[in-house]
């Protein structure tokens, strides 16, 4: 099979000839651009600067070779714009604190405060004020929340409307360009990043591409705000719902039936131990909105509809199912009631497990060659059979990850990811 083949049957639960692999082609897919370094090197490539895909995590661009070498399958749709509404192009040379050289934006620009930390601005203008930190030898940047006084009496959700607008003509050819690209040029399946069902996302709700977000910002604010300003809420995600429908149309129209699927939600609902709101809290404020944008998606494109979500979401995912989501991703088996045959004998014939791979929080960073490559072999074991798989990482691989843990996970898929599995 070719790789859009293989992801092809995966999603739509059909056993391919081996387990596909995603890496890298989304900003909850990918891999930070210290880890990418290592293993570049490992395979004999470092012989460039690593593009930043997205300097907020700092994750790195996977490059064909690579994704050749290592069996990946799929490539990304990324935005034209990323956080601090910063445009990815015109790239410049930069180094990281740990000495990696990469290319970044040409509009990354930052200060330097007195200990050392880098300060960003909307739009990379260091005149205006600060939206993100990279502390001093960091790997990446924190969201600064800058709420301004609230009177909660008199909270105004239209104070959003700023952070959702339509896709511009500009925006639209990149995606009509780029899909177009990477259609003809790869036989990777490529997957869209629009996440035009974000509600309440907590890397979005700080909005660092504005210089003065209204209403609430700052996160704890926010999550009281579900209980004692529901409605206030509701009516943001109606608006964000509205728009993201719209610019569904219009990014239907740039990039057609290229994409074999795309990111509606990048919320996370749930903590290490449990889900942060109640299944009716979810069902009342969110669930309405995430129904609505999945069913206009199965109305009028071909594509699946993936959600990610980290943590413990046990018991939101029936709402999930019923509201038509088709994939799960990251599918984090390390939180409670998160254990992978559980969510694949109660889910496993409704949703599409994208990730589950390995646990990025202990076993990928912290284990041994032979404990990755164990729970690697375990995992596809579970996961795999019938189809409905997408092997990954759960979630970004970090920057301290040793590289021989890299290439035990990827052995590990080929060893084990040939059909039949178990």
């Amino acid at each position: 099979m070719t790789s859009r083949e293989r992801v092809l049957a995966a999603i739509n639960h059909r056993e391919p000839d081996r387990v596909a692999i995603d890496l890298g082609s989304s900003l909850v897919t990918g891999i930070m651009v210290t880890a990418y370094d290592k293993l570049r090197r490992a395979l004999g490539m470092n012989d460039r600067p690593i593009t930043v895909r997205d300097i907020f995590q700092m994750l790195a661009e996977v490059e064909p070779q690579v994704r050749d070498r290592l069996g990946v399958d799929v490539v990304g749709l990324f935005p034209l714009y990323g956080f601090f509404g910063i445009p990815n192009r015109d790239w410049k040379p930069w180094q990281t604190f740990d000495g990696v050289d990469v290319l970044v934006p040409g509009q990354f620009n930052y200060r330097v405060n007195e200990g050392g930390d880098l300060l960003i601005s909307p739009g990379g203008d260091t005149s205006r004020e600060s939206s993100g930190r990279m502390p001093r030898d960091g790997y990446y940047f924190d969201v600064i929340s800058r709420q301004e006084p609230i009177d909660w009496d008199h909270l105004d959700p239209d104070e959003f409307a700023e952070q959702f607008g339509p896709l511009s003509d500009e925006e639209l050819e990149h995606y009509r360009r780029t899909s177009e690209d990477l259609y003809r040029n790869t036989d990777c399946a490529i997957v869209g990043g629009l996440f035009p069902g974000g509600l309440g996302d907590f890397a979005t709700v700080p909005a660092s591409e504005l210089d003065h977000p209204k209403g609430v910002r700052n996160i704890d604010d926010w999550i009281v705000a579900h209980l004692t300003h529901p409605q206030y809420i509701k009516r943001i995600f109606e608006r964000q719902c509205a728009q993201g429908l719209e610019n569904l149309e219009l990014y239907r129209q740039a990039v057609g039936d290229r994409i074999v699927g795309v990111f509606i939600s990048g919320t996370d609902f749930g903590t290490q131990q449990g889900e942060f709101m109640s299944p009716s809290i979810y069902r009342e404020l969110y669930k309405p909105f995430h129904a609505r944008l999945n069913k206009w998606v199965h109305e009028h494109t071909s594509w699946k509809t993936i959600f990610h979500c980290c943590g413990s979401i046990y018991n939101l995912i029936p709402d999930f199912i019923e509201a038509g989501v088709d994939v799960l991703n990251p599918v984090q088996c390390s939180a409670a009631n998160m254990e992978p045959d559980r969510l694949k004998s109660e889910f496993g014939d409704d949703l599409v497990f994208w990730g589950g791979g390995v646990d990025t929080q202990r076993t990928l960073p912290f284990g041994t060659p032979e404990e990755v490559k164990r729970e690697v072999a375990d995992r596809i074991r579970i996961f795999a059979p019938g189809g409905g798989y997408v092997f990954n990482p759960i979630h970004n691989v970090q920057a301290k990850t040793p590289v021989e843990n890299l290439l035990a996970m990827f052995a590990a898929t080929r060893e084990h990811g040939r059909y039949p599995v178990g």
